[in-house]
């Protein structure tokens, strides 16, 4: 396992990380005990990055137990500020929020500390100082190691860079974005950035919500389709694209999954790749590609079918501007319509 340094922290992690959403037993694998054979295996193949979340139903839970005895040997990410209840302030980047909900993923992962504690998702309502000033505390209290933030657009990148500099806080050492071979748009702003300002990034959705498994086919009315579980697998555009990678796969000699994952950690602004194995046989097929490098000639291939910095359809998951969800924050009140 040849490791790599999360960005300027001195934290060495595996290329490839444990992402423990489908950890948790009300939307993954409904067996803690089956899950913590999966991250002992994870573990034994030479991976040390687990990534988890508060808002991951009992993830938390689950993975806390099943480190207990090899918690040191563990690189341990979780995140915050999604909503925990219908509670309003149970959620959110504030102080409030941040400095309750760090003793709650202590307590879930049973540790005293937390190697890299992320924002979730961008908080619009509060400010990143603020955000960074807490941050900022937990670190000095020993309760987290290292900062990081997920989903952020490159401006708000900068701008956390420059407060954290201005006001003598704690930098965010790692962004988590989505990459893979259909999605590609963080190589023009977001990877450039991360590179320029020291910071790891760990990629999620590395096979494209499940299209670069190759079990998604065009003409093939699958059970996935039937069951309307991702809108990313009714985009036909993706799928088209996904028909032009298997073969080039094959001519590789590869699984389609083994080089969608070499796809990813071979940029060198990339970290890390997020597995999210739900069963042991979906770990061990991923586990088997972990010395697959690819050749210049197979990445020259892939980006004549997906140029670099574009992104073949829309993710569900990807942040999304408060001026693009609230209409009030992009049209003028009625009275100053009425009145010009």
């Amino acid at each position: 396992m040849q490791y790599r340094t999360l960005g300027r922290t001195g934290i060495r992690v595996s290329p490839y990380a444990l992402g423990a959403l489908m950890f948790a037993t009300a939307v993954g694998n409904p067996d803690p005990e089956d899950s913590a054979r999966i991250i002992h295996r994870a573990l034994d193949s030479g991976i040390n990055f687990i990534d988890t979340s508060d808002a991951y139903g009992d993830s938390e839970e689950v993975v806390g137990k099943a480190l207990r005895g090899r918690r040191d040997d563990v690189v341990l990410a979780t995140k915050v500020s999604r909503p925990m209840g219908k509670d309003p302030n149970h959620q959110g980047a504030s102080r409030r929020w941040i400095t309750t909900e760090v003793e709650n993923s202590l307590r879930r992962l049973q540790t005293d500390h937390i190697d890299l504690y992320q924002i979730h998702k961008l908080d619009p309502e509060t400010d990143v100082e603020e955000t960074l000033s807490v941050l900022t505390d937990l670190i000095r209290s020993g309760k987290v190691r290292a900062i990081g933030s997920s989903n952020t657009p490159p401006s708000d990148m900068v701008e956390a860079q420059w407060v954290a500099e201005r006001r003598g806080y704690e930098r965010f050492r790692a962004e988590q974005p989505a990459y893979s071979i259909l999605n590609r748009g963080i190589e023009r702003e977001v990877l450039p950035i991360a590179q320029r300002y020291g910071m790891g990034v760990v990629t999620w959705g590395p096979l494209g919500q499940g299209l670069l498994t190759g079990r998604i086919r065009k003409g093939q009315d699958t059970d996935v389709r039937r069951a309307g579980m991702l809108r990313a697998l009714t985009d036909e555009h993706r799928v088209e694209v996904v028909e032009r990678l298997i073969p080039l796969a094959e001519e590789a000699g590869l699984p389609l999954t083994h080089l969608a994952m070499a796809f990813t950690i071979a940029h060198p602004g990339v970290t890390s790749a997020l597995l999210g194995a739900r069963t042991m046989e979906q770990l061990e097929g991923l586990l088997t590609g972990l010395e697959v490098t690819l050749t210049d000639d197979i990445l020259d291939r892939i980006d004549e079918i997906v140029p670099p910095g574009t992104d073949i359809g829309v993710l569900d998951q990807t942040y999304q501007p408060a001026a693009m969800l609230n209409p009030h924050l992009r049209r003028r009140p009625v009275s100053e319509r009425n009145a010009a």
